[in-house]
């Protein structure tokens, strides 16, 4: 059955959306949490660490962390170093580095509806970045220091430089050249072999299949260009770094995953909450529309997924940035979802977003007055259970903001008007919703059990003025980001030769073998861990070398890390 035009009696936001509003939206979607929490724990810390390093030291040409080598491809960090550059008048290093993932997050929106346009008509066009920013995984990685967004982007840009080439074919070759360069120089090969399948499945339905290979050979030409701009003054400057890049790269996809056979449905359970509600669209469209499965905009989309499926499967074990270089095929498939959802369906996605985005806005609220006014109290006395130490404290401006923004998500749901698009414009307003009142009214505590800064003051305080050297016993990446960037601590590895002049080692999870690090004269002189860390595995442990103690690197392992 049709949707019937309707006339409300308060006018709401036209369907499709038009620009401003779909624009007005997303860009709040998109810098609401970006600022205004420290560097947290593993990809976050990471890539602002890195970004710091290059800002501050210079490293332009190498990616650095905490004074070492670091070999990566360079392009977000560049991104990330320049508005750290431009905005350090303004915001901390993290949050100015943070600002680069608005610009790959909006452009991958920006292409993602092009490439659906060009696909599938204006029409349902602006279903593309509602359901792609709707994807609860993109919003997990869109909002963190993240190289893959870039990745995404330059995924964005490719497909629809594809689906572009019949019509424009001069200005797709560029684009599609471009792409694939910033693809290699996000995150290396991994984007590049992904999009393979996608060139190949376009060149196959192509009307003109040997003038468009000619034009993608091209395309690869000028990728290689353009890349050659980095690698080879990597190459001339630094050959031993560019090595280590490049064996790292043929390591990742030198061997064949043993556990495919598993890794591959763990995707795709991975997939379920994801790429929600990009995955049951999709899957309705391939449905609906299978016996036009030989049509380019239903072809294209659908064997790239499944290839990028069996790549990721095969080479790259389970991990949700990865995920990420799925979207874009599963989001142009599940428009066709969308323009073909029966009314009954349609209606029930609708009232699901409606019930529980409306329910979910309602646990904020509760939580965030637990969290400044004590009330209730069991969901207080749990929130200090879980935080110790945190004290609330109420903010006029992010009450009012929290406010406004659900009060206008009431109104939305009140006045839209009946269309196939209304199920997915509530579900990406609710899921902003959501994100809004937690990034603005959670975040004070979220962040108060997240950050590393109060340790890393701790530590340096630990530590005397003048200091030559410290050890490290295996600490992750992510904490030699914090502790550098919050107080310009660097360590050197245990086992190198560096550490061998090191008076103090740092060591970070619980000690095995302590009575031995002891008679090797080794004396611990401070241990702490942020007020939430409740096991032994998250603490941090500081020595100090005796007269006659024993050189870091002979010590062995120390920790139980798994």
């Amino acid at each position: 059955m049709p949707f019937l035009p309707e006339h409300p009696r308060f006018k709401g936001i036209a369907l499709p959306p038009s620009g401003w509003a779909l624009a007005i939206l997303l860009t709040l979607y998109i810098i609401t949490g970006l600022i205004g929490h420290d560097p947290w724990k593993h990809d976050d810390a990471i890539s602002i660490g890195i970004a710091f390093d290059m800002a501050n030291g210079g490293n332009w040409l190498m990616p650095h962390l905490a004074g070492q080598p670091y070999p990566d491809a360079p392009f977000y960090y560049w991104i990330a170093a320049g508005f750290i550059k431009f905005f350090s008048w303004l915001l901390p290093a993290h949050d100015a580095a943070r600002l680069a993932n608005a610009v790959f997050t909006l452009l991958a929106l920006e292409f993602i509806l092009l490439a659906a346009r060009e696909l599938h008509g204006k029409e349902f066009a602006a279903a593309a970045p509602l359901i792609l920013a709707g994807s609860i995984g993109f919003l997990f990685h869109a909002h963190e220091a993240q190289p893959m967004l870039a990745a995404l982007m330059a995924h964005t840009a490719a497909y629809w430089a594809l689906v572009l080439m019949p019509r424009r074919p001069c200005f797709a070759t560029s684009l599609y050249g471009i792409a694939v360069a910033l693809g290699f120089l996000a995150d290396g090969l991994l984007p590049v072999l992904t999009l393979l399948p996608a060139s190949l499945v376009s060149l196959w339905y192509s009307a003109n299949r040997k003038k468009d290979a000619g034009l993608l050979l091209l395309g690869f030409g000028l990728a290689l260009a353009l890349c050659a701009l980095w690698l080879i003054p990597l190459y001339t400057q630094a050959p031993n770094y560019l090595a280590t890049l490049l064996e790292g790269e043929r390591a990742t996809f030198n061997n064949l995953s043993v556990h495919a056979s598993s890794n591959i449905p763990n995707y795709l359970n991975m997939l379920l909450w994801y790429a929600w509600p990009a995955l049951p669209l999709a899957a309705w469209a391939l449905w609906v529309k299978r016996r036009l499965f030989k049509t380019k905009a239903l072809a294209v989309p659908a064997l790239s997924f499944f290839a990028v499926l069996l790549i990721l499967g095969l080479y790259i074990h389970i991990r949700s940035s990865a995920a990420l270089l799925l979207l874009p095929p599963l989001v142009l498939l599940a428009v066709s979802g969308v323009a073909t959802l029966r009314r009954g369906a349609a209606n029930a996605f609708d009232w699901f977003g409606m019930v529980i985005f409306t329910f979910l806005a309602a646990v904020c609220w509760t939580v965030w007055g637990a969290l400044v006014f004590g009330w209730p109290e069991g969901l207080a006395r749990q929130a200090v259970k879980l935080e110790p130490g945190f004290i609330g404290h109420f903010s006029l401006l992010a009450f009012a903001f929290s406010l406004i923004v659900t009060l206008i998500w009431f109104w939305l749901i009140i006045t839209s008007p009946r269309s196939p698009m209304r199920g997915i414009m509530h579900w990406m307003a609710g899921l902003t919703l959501f994100w809004i009142l937690i990034a603005i009214l959670w975040m004070p505590w979220i962040d108060y059990g997240k950050t590393y800064r109060p340790l890393s003051a701790s530590l340096a305080n630990a530590l005397p003025k003048k200091l030559e050297c410290i050890a490290n016993a295996n600490l992750p990446d992510a904490l030699l980001a914090v502790l550098d960037y919050f107080d310009g601590i660097r360590t050197v590895t245990q086992n190198s030769q560096d550490s061998k002049r090191c008076n103090f080692l740092l060591i970070h999870g619980e000690i095995h073998n302590n009575v031995n690090l002891t008679a090797a004269g080794w004396h611990q002189v401070w241990e702490d861990r942020r007020p939430g860390d409740r096991h032994e595995s998250d603490k941090f442990h500081l020595y100090r070398r005796g007269i006659n103690a024993r050189a870091a690197s002979s010590l062995g392992d120390m920790t139980n890390q798994e």
